[in-house]
């Protein structure tokens, strides 16, 4: 896949771009689309989704969309913009995050006392993972 900002406008990819650092804007931008995609209008979520969760080109979602590639572009980008800036202000990734961590090493922690029996709580704090 290629990261939007890497396609050159006859649809190659710049050589400098880094393949992990594009899976990792796509990673991110899926979650943020699962955060926050409800305020994106249909079209934008269905490019959106279909760049970072189906793995498709921009010409291959320019023919499902039945728009130019420059425009599934544009329609990314503004859409990643606008997923940014609700991140920003409301920061429901990071908070989830933050927590995820924290219940994780309360197991972790949980897990490693001897002589107590902490299974129910082990349970209780791993029913909080999703």
């Amino acid at each position: 896949m290629s990261d939007i900002n890497d396609v050159r406008k006859d649809g190659g990819i710049n050589a400098d771009s880094g393949r992990e650092d594009m899976a990792e804007r796509s990673v991110e931008l899926s979650i943020l689309l699962d955060f926050y995609g409800d305020v994106l209008s249909d079209r934008q979520r269905e490019a959106v989704r279909l760049w970072c969760d189906e793995d498709l080109s921009l010409s291959e979602i320019s023919s499902v969309c039945g728009i130019t590639r420059a425009g599934v572009r544009d329609r990314i980008l503004k859409s990643e913009a606008i997923l940014r800036v609700l991140e920003d202000k409301l920061g429901l990734v990071r908070r989830f995050s933050d927590r995820d961590h924290t219940v994780r090493r309360i197991i972790a922690r949980l897990e490693s006392i001897s002589g107590e029996d902490v299974s129910d709580i082990i349970s209780d704090a791993k029913s909080l993972l999703i």
